[in-house]
């Protein structure tokens, strides 16, 4: 203890001049052991692996030390604290009976308070709950009263509906004015029953708005006995009210009472029931106009007959609404008068013109016939425009075009259908040419405007098919989308066509592909007529053709257009395309022939192999053939017509190319063979020689065979050049041809290639 309380011995030098006691190398952090996620064995595995244990355990018990020296100091600063603690504490037992007394004391009165106000407070809510309860059952008992006030102020008022005489509505108001001259006191009765109209139809208006009060009334205690007891009064007054209001309206109707019209309009708006306003209006005023323009159909005329024609019977409609139905347009669709609720475009003339075509000419709706329904349906869209000229807003354009009796009305035009029936006729009209086994010419009377007309008949399809998908009795405007699709399915189906023939030509087998019959038995002569029609469609396409669809879409946006012109014109190059196949089609025909004539060549061998006949001074007879099927060609009737100068150039190149070709080949090899054939017989010559002992360094000065056979081919190719130059080729531009002079000229004329 003495050592805990005598003073801090002086520092060493070395704790003067060496570092402090708490100083630590960077890697060892002390305040991590305060963490309270500290784990000594995570730590030491951490620092394993760049601290040595030693240097560890020695920085370890350094810290250690330094703690202990820390502890002591902190002991011997509050020492004398810590002494003095236990001798102040004096008498504490005493002291803690005293504080008992009082805080028990103060106890027992706060868990009285406590209790008191929890009673107050249970009295204050059953006092405020019976005063809500009063409350509701007031405001129930004012609601039945207002109930019962309504209900009886609604039957007082119909009772005071005045007399409307029943005559009115079999016309005697029309006898009265007819005799009006005649008798002085009828118009006075005239007025009297417009002012009698009028006034029970603001008197209905009046009962209309208390019923619409009545109903808010009910909906907000429709469970309560009071009003279930009352609900037949209810309903008979409702059924009073629908009657009287029913009867007034068809009155002003018949009357053309544009004020009675008016306040019944109102009265229906008020109870929300417009479906019985629409529904009379239909069945008074509209259904019998209808009627009368389409008559149900009898059981005995055939439905799909000519008289399903929509379009007169339209313009007659337009007229009687025009006549007889538009002062009640203008009277629902007056500003501010909150008849907009009203929809008779739709619930009553378009309902009923619905409904009179589906029994007086159900075949108008049909399909089957595609020309009598695009017409149809076009005469209804141009009738449903004109009823929506009668809209006094875009927004009431919009809602009678979301009325469900709209919508019904456009669902009986089955669009799909049609273009199924028309995707059918029209591919299959193309399917059908192209089907054909053989190339159909059609040839003109006039030999010079054949050149600018289509020569297939396969062509001549195409182009019908793709005009037809844009006529105007074809084209609907809604399913543009799909005939540009036909379109462009036309034209990939014509270039199949034409790919799929020529590669059934080219294996030399049309079995494995279905229709290319045509290609196998087809001349070059039939393939020019192909080269001329796809250049015609091409430009056709691209050009008068193009511009004739984007015409009719011109109400689409830039970027639709666009798309729409990149597809056709990518469907015209589909066809420019197959150009390069075509031509070298012709030319493969062209070459087979030719080489027929090349073959002959291999008859110089026996001429000139071991014969003692003279070096040849003028070519072979074969090779004024050589070129003869491509001169005949390009000078027939076909070529001469049809081809343009730049297909002739392309034809007569690549044919001259593909010719010379050959041409080298053979020679070649001829010219290879003979050579190995003689130096073959050279050394069996020397070998007879030697055995016989001649001296064999004797050199031969005479012309070898191989020699002449090459001078007669040198010949030869020196002809076949002068015919190239005939017909317009540089013989020495083709490579093939350079290739054959050196093969065979003399050593001395091999630089410079001159026929």
């Amino acid at each position: 203890m003495v050592d805990l309380v005598s003073t801090t011995p002086p520092k060493s030098a070395t704790d003067l001049f060496s570092d402090p006691l708490d100083s630590h190398p960077l890697w060892f952090k002390p305040t991590l052991f305060l963490s309270p996620d500290f784990d000594s064995e995570s730590y030491i595995s951490e620092l394993r692996t760049f601290v040595p244990f030693d240097t560890l355990r020695s920085e370890l018990q350094s810290h250690l030390s330094s703690l202990n020296h820390e502890l002591i100091d902190l002991i011997n600063r509050d020492y004398t604290d810590f002494v003095n603690l236990s001798t102040k504490l004096v008498d504490v037992d005493a002291a803690v009976v005293r504080m008992r007394a009082p805080l028990l004391e103060l106890r027992e009165k706060i868990q009285g308070f406590r209790t008191a106000v929890e009673n107050l407070l249970v009295a204050l809510r059953n006092g405020l709950r019976q005063r809500s309860e009063a409350a509701a059952a007031r405001e129930v008992l004012e609601l039945l009263l207002d109930t019962f006030h309504v209900v009886s102020k609604v039957e007082k008022l119909i009772k005071e509906l005045p007399s409307v005489p029943s005559d009115w509505s079999n016309g005697d108001m029309n006898l009265i004015e007819k005799n009006a001259l005649s008798n002085g006191t009828s118009l006075q009765h005239v007025e009297n029953g417009t002012n009698l109209r009028e006034t029970q139809s603001m008197l209905l208006e009046r009962i209309a708005s208390e019923m619409n009060r009545l109903k808010f009334y009910i909906a907000h205690a429709q469970n309560l006995p009071f009003i279930q007891n009352m609900e037949k009064r209810i309903q008979s007054a409702s059924l009073l009210l629908d009657g009287s209001l029913g009867h007034c309206f068809v009155d002003g109707l018949e009357n053309r009472d544009a004020n009675t019209i008016y306040n019944c309009l109102r009265a229906y708006a008020a109870v929300d029931n417009t479906g019985s306003a629409e529904e009379i209006f239909r069945t008074t005023i509209v259904a019998p106009l209808i009627q009368k323009i389409i008559p149900h159909k009898l059981s005995g005329v055939v439905v799909g007959s000519s008289g399903d024609e929509l379009e007169d019977d339209y313009k007659q409609i337009k007229n009687c609404t025009e006549k007889d139905c538009k002062f009640l347009l203008e009277i629902s669709s007056t500003e501010n008068s909150g008849l907009h609720v009203f929809d008779f475009l739709a619930n009553s003339i378009l309902k009923e013109v619905l409904s009179a075509i589906q029994k007086g000419k159900p075949g108008a709706f049909s399909p089957g016939r595609p020309t009598e329904f695009l017409k149809n349906y076009k005469s209804s869209l141009d009738f449903l425009a004109h009823l929506e000229g009668y809209c006094p807003s875009g927004a009431a354009v919009v809602k009678f075009r979301a009325e469900p009796v709209y919508v019904e009305f456009m669902k009986q035009w089955n669009i799909g259908v049609y273009f199924s029936l028309r995707f059918q006729e029209i591919a299959g009209s193309l399917d059908s040419a192209l089907a054909l086994p053989s190339l159909v010419p059609v040839q003109s009377s006039h030999s010079d405007e054949n050149s600018q007309d289509l020569t297939l008949k396969q062509s001549i399809t195409l182009l019908e098919s793709l005009r037809s998908c844009w006529t105007e009795d074809v084209l609907l405007i809604s399913c543009s989308d799909k005939f540009l699709r036909l379109s462009l399915q036309l034209l990939s189906r014509y270039a199949s066509w034409l790919s799929s023939g020529l590669a059934a030509r080219k294996k030399g087998s049309a079995s494995s592909n279905a229709g290319c019959e045509w290609a196998i038995s087809a001349s070059p002569d039939d393939f020019v007529y192909i080269i001329h029609d796809i250049n015609w469609l091409a430009k056709e396409i691209c050009g008068d053709y193009l511009e004739g669809v984007l015409k009719l879409l011109s109400t689409c946006s830039t970027e639709v257009l666009d798309l729409v012109k990149k597809s056709i014109s990518q469907g015209g190059k589909s066809l420019s395309d197959l150009l390069p196949s075509v031509i070298n089609t012709i030319i493969e025909a062209v070459v087979d022939k030719s080489v027929e004539d090349l073959r002959q060549l291999k008859g110089i061998t026996a001429t000139y192999r071991m014969t003692n006949k003279p070096l040849p001074v003028r070519h072979s007879p074969y090779v004024a053939g050589i070129l003869r099927p491509l001169k005949a060609f390009l000078d027939g009737e076909q070529a001469t017509t049809y081809l343009t100068n730049d297909a002739k150039n392309n034809l007569l190149l690549g044919a001259a190319t593909e010719i010379t070709g050959r041409y080298y080949e053979l020679a070649a090899d001829l010219v290879s063979v003979a050579r190995k054939t003689e130096s073959s017989l050279q050394r069996i010559r020397q070998g007879a020689q030697r055995r016989a002992g001649a001296s064999s360094d004797v050199s031969d000065n005479n012309v070898s065979d191989t020699d002449k056979i090459c001078m007669q081919l040198f010949l030869d190719i020196q002809e076949y050049g002068r015919n190239l130059a005939a017909l317009g080729v540089e013989a020495a531009n083709i490579p093939a041809y350079r290739s054959l002079w050196q093969c065979v000229a003399p050593p001395d004329r091999q630089s410079v290639v001159n026929y």
